[in-house]
């Protein structure tokens, strides 16, 4: 069992910039995949950001460019930085981890933390 809590969410003007931080506790051994889902009301649940357990990433078209996700092992902690943020990125945020060798759009994530909600203004 592994329990990921996400936080950093928050309110920010257009064109600002955010770092969602997730921290993750218990068994974490077998986790092979970490990424943030999003979800705006109304809007299906998106895979916007992915890392493997060998640090490599995939990113979703709308955030290419603007968002990076990395983790720090050593505290077990999974971050998005998000910048040039825009209105269209607001959105409930969760920390998501899997077992799956898959670590990109379409794969079953595990656990999921309960979110974090970021507001983008214009």
């Amino acid at each position: 069992q592994e329990q990921l809590v996400e936080s950093g969410g928050g309110s920010v003007q257009a064109g600002g910039s955010l770092r969602l931080s997730c921290a993750a506790s218990g068994y974490t051994y077998s986790t092979y995949c970490m990424a943030w889902f999003r979800q705006a009301p109304g809007k299906e649940r998106e895979g916007v950001a992915f890392i493997t357990r060998d640090a490599s990433t995939t990113y979703a078209d709308s955030v290419k460019g603007r968002f990076t996700i990395s983790k720090d092992n050593a505290k077990n902690t999974l971050y998005l930085e998000m910048n040039n943020l825009k209105p269209e990125d607001t959105a409930m945020y969760y920390c998501a981890a899997g077992r799956s060798f898959r670590c990109r759009s379409g794969v079953t994530m595990d656990y999921w933390g309960k979110g974090t909600l970021v507001t983008i203004s214009s």
